[in-house]
């Protein structure tokens, strides 16, 4: 695929997994308020725990509002708010970064490489910054293009030349442009969101009182009441059991799978503000060559950067587990896109 087709279907998947990520919340959040808090909209019968801890059907108490649900996606949305409007300035103050000066020959090709990619963008100037460490890694932040920031490492600087530096710029603009940071605050936002339900089902499990099967003898009349959900009822609440006791790690899932293709788009995006793929394709080998961590860099803002902060080694990991569960794809994987856009660029009849 060329540049825009690597665009389009990396916009595509994102857009899936969002859905997916989105679909999960409500199955969770609707599953909860059903079953604990007799939601049951259009007053059909619902089905909810009843003081003896069996679970009855009633329809004089059925709730039409998900209290639930609306609870945990507002507190999931508060505890995101804060990182998302004072997330920059703590990101920046965790790694010491300081503004780029115009003193330092490097810095200032640094500068100048920022202004030309904003200009390349169509987007307002970002803030430089330079973040006191050896490797090599870069991140972009900011709640939108008119207050973003871009971090380099001193090692970043030191070890690669103009073009390469531009190739890294470049990405983390396409960051900025793409709104990778507000999209993965609102994947943050479902995360909490999600392990909120999950511990509201795990409580009112542990506490709510003991369960017993659908077609359990109740020994009083309504008996077959608190039978009346059938079968179905059965296999889907033992589901929406299971997917309460997975939330946790299918929420975290699905936002790495969100990070990882925001990661490929940004290469794109890069690519295609430059002009010159091969530029990215060399500071990426440079950045994988640099097998040291970046200790400046914490695990939480891992996803924010242009290669894993606990070191290169991290992302040649293959396999199930690592695709899952990697915040960036495998750099060997993300060389690959680009020397294919590279050739098509180069061929563009082939």
């Amino acid at each position: 695929m060329n540049i825009y087709e690597q665009q389009a279907s990396n916009r595509r998947t994102t857009a899936f997994i969002m859905a997916v990520f989105v679909g999960f919340f409500l199955v969770l959040g609707l599953g909860f308020d059903y079953f604990y808090l007799n939601f049951n909209p259009g007053g059909a019968t619902a089905v909810s725990m009843g003081a003896d801890g069996y679970y009855e059907a009633s329809r004089s108490k059925a709730q039409n509002i998900p209290f639930g649900t609306i609870i945990a996606l507002l507190i999931g949305l508060g505890m995101t708010a804060n990182s998302y409007f004072n997330g920059p300035g703590m990101v920046l103050r965790s790694t010491l970064a300081r503004r780029a000066i115009t003193a330092d020959e490097r810095e200032q090709i640094f500068l100048n490489v920022v202004r030309e990619m904003a200009t390349a963008s169509g987007l307002p100037v970002p803030a430089a910054y330079v973040i006191p460490d050896p490797d090599l890694n870069a991140f972009a932040t900011g709640t939108s293009p008119a207050n973003s920031v871009i971090a380099v490492t001193e090692g970043l600087l030191a070890t690669l030349n103009r073009e390469e530096l531009q190739g890294v710029v470049a990405h983390e603009m396409g960051h900025i442009r793409n709104y990778d940071i507000r999209l993965m605050t609102v994947s943050a936002a479902l995360m909490g969101a999600i392990a909120l339900l999950s511990d509201f089902a795990g409580r009112s499990m542990r506490y709510g009182g003991r369960r017993s099967s659908y077609g359990g003898s109740s020994g009083s009349s309504g008996s077959s009441d608190r039978r009346s959900g059938g079968g179905a009822a059965i296999i889907l609440f033992a589901v929406w059991i299971v997917l309460v006791i997975l939330a946790p790690l299918i929420s975290r899932m699905l936002a790495m799978a969100i990070s990882r293709q925001r990661e490929y788009l940004a290469d794109a995006t890069g690519a295609e503000l430059t002009r010159n793929p091969k530029a990215l394709i060399s500071a990426l080998e440079k950045i994988r060559a640099a097998v040291m961590p970046t200790n400046a860099i914490n695990n939480g803002v891992a996803h924010m950067c242009i290669a894993d902060p606990r070191g290169s080694l991290i992302e040649e990991k293959l396999g199930f587990t690592a695709d899952l569960l990697a915040t960036h794809p495998p750099m060997e994987k993300r060389i690959l896109a680009l020397k294919v856009m590279s050739y098509q660029a180069a061929n563009p009849q082939a």
